[in-house]
């Protein structure tokens, strides 16, 4: 019964939807959208239609009422929700998720037909011609638009001015050498305006500060036949004086406690420091916070280059939030110029409470509280220090674990300096700061009835940025202590019944100390592309040296010390890459590969267990709870064999593969559709987990599972919920691994046992 009027409201919704019409008046017609028809070209091929009809389409205006498999719910709401009242529950669905009707006579075909033609001919296709109509029904208006896009003009050639006595001519013949204009491509309006751009930058950072792209001339002869084109590239007559002459730098002055009252430069202030003058009186920072951020140096030449570096490092130093810039000529005749940077602060000290909630695979329910503290100028060097205070729990309600809560709590400190502390001299000139970083941290990790892990953790390195697009991380020392305390009864009789080395290991003492290295490199900043990716690739290291050095080698019983404790020797790498693509304004396929691995020797046969790795979850095999699978083959069965509760299996080799497509639904809701793979295995044998040694048969012990979800992108977060099902489980003998013919959704057991939900916040990749 409860099926049938479920059927029968989403049948009479769909009925309600496809009403909106009743509600317009007298002649009024919706309007459907445009179609785009480009007549018969065989000089155009399929993908130059193509693009073309996508380009042309973006620029129609007004856009049609958002529809979702044809029905348009946010005209439906604004239609079933109107009140002439400005209160209540109806009004603000009208407002917050109604949309009123687009009319087909808000449509403008003539200035939409100019637009388009316009825009044709401003690529390449001179001759372009567009007629527009609309096409009516009883109560619906959709408009036609007829491309005749006639041949395309190509540029044939590119002169530039010759080189010679004149400086900026001389200069604007050089800039020839990376020209955005090709010959044989299309002429386009946009490339030449990106050409005079481009030529403007390139002179301003060879000293030309007052030159603009204005004062580029493209004259374009279009008269030569055979749908070619030249384009001349030279000055125009009317370039002031100005902007043909080389400026250099005479003074610096840094201004670090600027605000809108200060109206006098105070120059009988300024202290000098290297390079530059700096103006405080009273002496809120110390003169060497600047100097990685003031690029430029006095007579030397402007650079526009050396200029916006200078400006992206004062905004990225941390202490400031707005800041000003200026040039001044020194005097008419010079050719100089004075450059100001006025800082604004932001207050040194703040004080933050946050409150977090979450959820996990494993139906833990959790919430969290940090207080943070920050000092953004700690020692009047711009040095970022911060102290965390924090505390969680995480409950379950029913479930295998239910009644084993976790409570954490702990602090971390950290101090930051905006520059290389170092022997040794790193140069870095480009746009972005480099760090010093220095953290230590405690963390007390309690699991009622089983057992308490108090953390210790250091670590000390340095972080900078090569380009917007690469990162580097080098901690010269990386130091972890964990040791367990209050080991329950029950714990340790779990570990004894279930044979389970991974209860024994999650207790184990852990004693690392190393560095470690990570390479980041992505250009999913631009959002404009297509295709984008992201590769991240890390080394870290732990008693490699003193290892070796004291003959430590756990197979032949000689396991070292440092200060009275054992300590965790290997060496691990891992690597991730994601690939995104783009098949539509909003929609997307995204993929990930995750490979990762540790060698344990020495002084270890099996990675400490903060460094091993981990899967299933939220953010990995999503049809797979969290840390219940693997490593290999093993499976450590019903929860009852060990305690009633999983253990956290780990293992030291990991392989992941990811895929996901990403439909846009409507408004701020998004699809997806994936499937995972991957598992973790045992680097070494272990006699009490069989299988989960790491072998030439992995890919026939790969787990995977696909499932469904939904994202609701609220632009400040994206609160996202999977729901996967295995489909193939490791552990059962070969043969019967894919698991398709056992799925059930109608079996309240099989729902139980495989359905897996997944609430969190943001994209699993």
């Amino acid at each position: 019964m409860n099926k049938k009027i479920i059927h029968l409201l989403i049948l009479a919704f769909f009925f309600a939807a496809c009403s909106n019409t009743k509600y317009l008046h007298g002649e009024e017609k919706l309007y459907t959208g445009a179609h785009i028809k480009i007549e018969k070209d065989k000089s155009l091929s399929s993908y130059e239609k193509k693009s073309i009809k996508e380009e042309m389409s973006a620029l129609l205006l007004p856009k049609p009422n958002a529809s979702f498999l044809g029905l348009r719910i946010k005209l439906f709401i604004y239609n079933k929700t109107q009140t002439a009242k400005t209160k209540g529950i109806k009004h603000w669905l009208n407002k917050k998720f109604g949309e009123p009707p687009v009319l087909l006579s808000s449509v403008d075909i003539h200035k939409n037909t100019e637009i388009l033609q316009n825009r044709l001919q401003n690529e390449s296709y001179f001759n372009a011609n567009v007629l527009g109509d609309t096409i009516q029904k009883k109560k619906t208006g959709s408009a036609i638009y007829t491309i005749q896009t006639g041949d395309s003009y190509i540029i044939d050639s590119v002169i530039f001015p010759k080189p010679g006595n004149d400086s900026i001519l001389t200069a604007i013949a050089k800039a020839s050498r990376r020209t955005l204009l090709k010959k044989g491509n299309k002429y386009n309006l946009d490339i030449i305006k990106n050409e005079r751009i481009r030529i403007d930058s390139r002179l301003k950072n060879k000293g030309f500060y007052y030159f603009s792209p204005d004062d580029i001339l493209m004259r374009v002869d279009s008269t030569k036949g055979n749908h070619q084109v030249d384009i001349y590239v030279t000055l125009k007559n009317t370039t002031p004086e100005k902007a043909t002459k080389i400026y250099r730098i005479n003074n610096i002055y840094v201004y670090p406690h600027y605000s809108l009252r200060d109206t006098s430069k105070n120059l009988q202030d300024a202290k000098f420091y290297k390079w530059y003058y700096v103006v405080d009186s009273s002496q809120t920072i110390r003169p060497i916070a600047f100097e990685n951020t003031v690029q430029l140096r006095p007579d030397e030449v402007y650079s526009r280059v050396k200029h916006n570096n200078s400006l992206n490092r004062f905004i990225n130093l941390g202490p400031y939030k707005f800041v000003k810039n200026t040039f001044q000529e020194v005097n008419k005749d010079s050719a100089k110029l004075d450059a100001y940077y006025f800082l604004t602060p932001y207050k040194t000290k703040s004080l933050q409470l946050d409150v977090l909630g979450r959820t996990t695979s494993a139906n833990y329910a959790g919430s969290q509280i940090n207080i943070n503290w920050n000092n953004r100028n700690a020692f009047k060097g711009a040095e970022a220090l911060s102290v965390t205070l924090f505390g969680s729990t995480d409950v379950q309600f029913g479930g295998q674990n239910n009644g084993y809560n976790v409570y954490q709590a702990g602090i971390q400190t950290s101090i930051s300096w905006p520059r290389f502390i170092s022997p040794f001299n790193f140069k870095a000139d480009n746009a972005y700061i480099p760090h010093t970083n220095l953290t230590l941290g405690y963390s007390f990790n309690k699991r009622i009835k089983l057992y308490t892990l108090n953390s210790f953790t250091g670590s000390f390195g340095y972080q900078w940025r090569e380009n917007p697009e690469r990162t580097h991380e080098l901690n010269l020392l990386n130091i972890t202590y964990v040791d367990a305390a209050n080991i329950s009864q029950l714990y340790k009789d779990s570990i004894a019944s279930s044979q389970n080395p991974t209860l024994a290991h999650v207790i184990d003492k852990q004693f690392t100390f190393g560095p470690s290295y990570s390479y980041t490199v992505t250009n999913t900043a631009k959002n404009y592309k297509r295709n984008t990716y992201y590769f991240n690739g890390k080394v870290d290291l732990s008693a490699n040296i003193y290892g070796i050095a004291s003959g430590a080698n756990i197979e032949k019983g000689k396991i070292k010390t440092l200060f009275g404790q054992p300590f965790d020797q290997f060496v691990k790498l891992q690597t991730e890459y994601r690939y995104y693509h783009k098949i539509g304004p909003k929609s997307s396929v995204a993929g990930r590969i995750f490979l990762g691995a540790g060698l344990p020797y020495g002084n270890s046969n099996v990675l400490p267990y903060s460094d091993q790795f981990f899967i299933g979850g939220s953010n990995s095999l999503r049809g797979f709870r969290a840390r219940a699978l693997g490593p290999g083959i093993y499976y450590a069965g019903d929860p009852n064999v060990n305690g009633n509760f999983y253990p956290d299996e780990s293992g030291d080799v990991k392989m992941e593969a990811n895929l996901e497509y990403r439909p846009h639904l409507f408004s701020i809701v998004h699809g997806a559709l994936f499937a995972d793979a991957g598992n973790i295995w045992l680097y070494h044998s272990n006699a009490n987990q069989p299988g989960a040694e790491f072998t030439n048969h992995f890919i026939s012990q790969l787990a995977a599972d696909m499932g469904a979800g939904l994202r609701i992108d609220a632009t400040v977060l994206i609160l996202r919920i999977d729901l996967g099902i295995p489909i193939r489980k490791p552990w059962l003998p070969e043969g019967q691994r894919w698991v398709f013919n056992q799925i059930d959704f109608g079996s309240s057991q099989w729902r139980k046992n495989n359905l897996i939900l997944n609430i969190a916040i943001g994209y699993p990749f």
